[in-house]
């Protein structure tokens, strides 16, 4: 349904004000006559009624025309071309509505300068009263956008770092790890000894991680290293994860973030001794990270939501302007995660 011009509160503030507006602009117009001759009274409100309304409805629309939104931004600059058209428009209906009271004889109104000047000069102060009143709305709007912005990003920062913290206390990680544990005791002790350490290893560094703004990327390689020992001891040949050649001591990462990129090629991705799942992980040129796994999706297991990529992004930009990059073929699927800082120090260009 197609909104009313006016809405119910503009409509009684017009109610309210044409009794003032027609008092003054015919008492200016007309002086005493308005109010002790009725004919006159009567011929003067109607006109002043129709003209009213005339007005209003050309102010309203180049109003609505040029406030546009606070969303543009430039609140100043809109708010000075605004009144720069209300002045052309105000001016316009000054000459427009003295003229039509100098085509009524009986009113006896003069068309002359002397008589517009104090129209056009009232009509400007309402301008800038106008304008002044808009740009504040506006400037307030605009500072509510920005709030809710910022809301918004505080709450998905909160949302990535609550799916970090479940990551830490993944209840299916930690069963299958258990699991593989009970299986080691029996099979080769020593073997379940080094896989104990290592558990205790990866949980004390997602704990210490969910703290932690950044880490070294060499920290960060260092526990995956680890975390992906207790991924081979569960899939044995069937998972191939092959690590970065180097890495530059210089680079820093979000913690986590790279597990959440190996969970999801391992939860959506097949698994076999004949099919492995191969990881590969490469330092780019560009300072950052590439993630790429063979595609082999389950059978029963749907594609991913892409929600955990989005948080991975959400995270990205509390630190940098660089974006996460992600590209998939047929048969491989790639996420480019950038590196910080975002350049390299000045003695190594």
């Amino acid at each position: 349904m197609k909104p009313a011009f006016f809405s119910k509160y503009e409509w009684w503030y017009h109610f309210a004000m044409m009794p003032v507006c027609f008092a003054l602009g015919n008492y200016y117009m007309l002086g005493e006559r308005y109010f002790f001759h009725l004919p006159t009274f009567l011929t003067a409100t109607s006109l002043a009624f129709a003209l009213y309304w005339f007005s209003v409805v050309l102010l309203t629309v180049t109003i609505r025309k040029t406030a546009g939104s606070a969303a543009e931004g430039h609140i100043l600059r809109q708010m000075l071309r605004m009144f720069r058209k209300l002045a052309l428009v105000t001016a316009f209906l000054a000459i427009f509505n003295c003229w039509i009271y100098s085509l009524v004889p009986s009113l006896q109104v003069g068309f002359s300068w002397a008589v517009l000047w104090p129209l056009v000069a009232i009509g400007l102060l309402c301008d800038a009263f106008i304008c002044a009143l808009l740009g504040l709305f506006y400037a307030l709007q605009q500072w509510k956008n920005d709030q809710a912005d910022d809301e918004k990003l505080a709450r998905q920062s909160v949302e990535v770092e609550f799916d970090a913290l479940k990551g830490q206390v993944n209840p299916h990680f930690l069963f299958n790890s258990l699991n593989t544990l009970s299986s080691l005791i029996n099979a080769d002790p020593m073997q379940a000894e080094d896989f104990v350490e290592d558990l205790a290893r990866v949980y004390r560094y997602t704990l210490q991680g969910g703290r932690t703004e950044l880490v070294p990327l060499q920290s960060e390689l260092g526990f995956l290293q680890v975390y992906i020992q207790l991924l081979q001891a569960r899939y044995n040949d069937a998972l191939v994860v092959e690590m970065p050649d180097r890495c530059p001591a210089d680079l820093s990462i979000p913690p986590l973030m790279l597990q959440i990129l190996i969970d999801n090629a391992v939860q959506y991705n097949m698994l076999s001794s004949s099919r492995p799942l191969t990881i590969t992980l490469s330092i780019t040129g560009e300072r950052a990270i590439r993630v790429t796994n063979n595609i082999q999706m389950r059978h029963r297991t749907l594609r991913a939501t892409g929600a955990g990529l989005r948080g991975l992004s959400t995270k990205l930009l509390a630190f940098t302007s660089r974006k996460l990059e992600i590209s998939e073929s047929d048969d491989t699927f790639s996420v480019t995660i950038p590196l910080l800082p975002d350049t390299a120090p000045a003695s190594m260009q």
